[in-house]
């Protein structure tokens, strides 16, 4: 589990990826937390839980490499509420780059929780060392989407392949070392 301010991200696993295409119902009693009807958000939707949910049945040991649900933890009066889903397209690529996603439900957009939930999944993949940077891709007109990827640091880099869509890009920093013969590295 992946904890923010306000969040717990469960990673997805294939349990909870067949229960989510089974029902709402089932995914609300194995993560503990109110499923909203409007549920699956955006782009995730049932082909992208089925695409998930092979990719971890073809790699097992992938858990954390996919679907992330994000979950607002309960208080006294509230209980715990699901409000998105996050994660990657899978493990780092030869380059080591990761490309990751998300979407948060209608109701709780404009609340912070699609920028809370993309900066902890960048600082929890960019602490593997694998991963050298983080692509995502969206639409121009998603101005929410603009603006969560270049709050995390995100810069776009250029048309991407699919019609209509950019890449933005987030590449771990450099960092410079010094040698033994006491010269510095980059």
């Amino acid at each position: 589990m992946i904890a923010s301010a306000r969040l717990d991200l469960v990673p997805g696993t294939i349990a909870l990826l067949e229960a989510e295409l089974e029902s709402n119902d089932r995914l609300a009693s194995l993560l503990g937390a109110r499923v909203p009807g409007s549920w699956p958000p955006g782009e995730y939707d049932r082909g992208a839980i089925a695409h998930f949910r092979q990719c971890l049945r073809d790699h097992p040991d992938a858990v954390g490499w996919y679907v992330w649900y994000a979950v607002l933890r309960g208080t006294g009066k509230e209980p715990r509420a699901l409000v998105g889903a996050g994660g990657y397209f899978g493990p780092p690529n030869a380059e080591g780059t990761v490309e990751i996603g998300y979407s948060i439900v209608p109701e709780c957009t404009g609340q912070g929780y699609a920028t809370e939930l993309v900066h902890a999944l960048v600082d929890h993949v960019l602490a593997s060392k694998q991963v050298r940077g983080i692509i995502a891709h969206t639409n121009m007109e998603n101005v929410g989407s603009v603006k969560v990827l270049e709050r995390v640091g995100f810069r776009m880099t250029g048309a991407a392949e699919e019609s209509g869509s950019v890449t933005y890009a987030l590449y771990r920093p450099v960092t410079r070392q010094t040698a033994p013969d006491g010269k510095r590295r980059c």
